[in-house]
């Protein structure tokens, strides 16, 4: 099921529907609470956990495909692991494009599956709140634009749990086109001063593809729409419309034939991303893919804090 998130959960304030909705989210917080008490397992791999706090398009798979990226440059093995959901059959094809992929209901049997394969480390893409596992390494990801919203958790605002328990975690990363960072940085460090932040900045891979005088249609079903918008113009694409669908959008034919409609009436080309090109499975050629690559600006420092966590294991 695709569901759009609410307005009222970015605005810079809550409102009154956000104060309505505060007991149930003070009791959601309490049910975490007494969930966080159980024994989490520990395993003989290493484990790295990339996850959010913000619901969806804190850019955590890009992330996770840059670090075993680079892991692999060091010659380490290591692998990715997903909790199996239906709707997120993108991200999958992604993930196992990229590396390899141990894919499972649970998230522990998929670890087992990769410690029998002798893998040294393991990404997890998604599974912060999962707290049968002790992570070796956490890094909690935030768009720059989307940050933490209106700041209350889910259902009144977009949190998974209290803003907070950052001062529990050990790696902030910091994704998007380096808006608004020192201000981010100065909340952050209000909560927990000693926490390692990071940033990354979307690059496009296949900008010669696209050609700078034409005007451009630009849809996606994505987390992060508004970030992947603000990176093409800033390549100096001429974006004349954008339209956002909820993040793992199932495209049907109505929802593409007046895309198509609506880029010939204003004469433009159409783009989208590689994730929504998954799920569109090349159905339509007038469709143009721009490829993305996260660029973490502060790469020896974020790749040395996993090193050394695999060199004392």
């Amino acid at each position: 099921m695709n569901l759009k998130k609410p307005k009222f959960w970015d605005y810079n304030k809550p409102n009154l529907i956000s104060y309505f909705l505060l007991p149930f989210s003070i009791l959601l917080n309490f049910i975490q609470s007494i969930r966080k008490r159980s024994k989490a397992k520990n395993f003989k791999i290493q484990t790295i956990c990339v996850g959010n706090i913000y619901i969806g398009g804190t850019g955590k798979t890009s992330l996770s495909i840059k670090i075993n990226e680079i892991l692999n440059r060091h010659n380490i093995k290591s692998c990715f692991i997903k909790k199996f959901y239906p709707d997120q059959k993108d991200e999958q094809k992604i993930l196992s494009n990229k590396g390899k992929l141990f894919l499972d209901s649970n998230r522990v049997d998929a670890i087992n599956q990769a410690i029998d394969e002798n893998y040294e480390i393991a990404i997890l893409d998604d599974g912060l709140q999962d707290y049968s596992i002790k992570y070796d390494n956490t890094f909690v990801c935030f768009n720059n634009l989307n940050w933490i919203g209106n700041g209350l958790s889910i259902p009144a605002g977009p949190l998974r749990e209290n803003i907070n328990n950052l001062k529990n975690y050990q790696h902030i990363f910091l994704n998007g086109n380096l808006e608004n960072i020192e201000v981010i940085k100065k909340y952050l460090f209000s909560i927990n001063s000693k926490i390692n932040i990071h940033l990354g900045k979307y690059v496009p891979s296949n900008l010669k593809e696209f050609d700078k005088q034409k005007r451009y249609l630009v849809f996606s079903g994505i987390g992060n729409h508004k970030t992947f918008v603000s990176m093409i113009k800033n390549y100096g694409l001429n974006v004349v419309m954008n339209i956002e669908f909820p993040d793992h959008y199932t495209y049907t034919n109505y929802d593409i034939k007046k895309i198509l409609k609506q880029s010939k009436k204003m004469e433009a080309k159409i783009i989208t991303t590689e994730k929504d090109f998954y799920r569109l499975e090349g159905r339509f050629n007038e469709i143009q893919v721009i490829k993305s690559d996260l660029q973490i600006l502060d790469e020896k420092k974020l790749i040395n804090s996993i090193l050394k966590k695999n060199e004392n294991n």
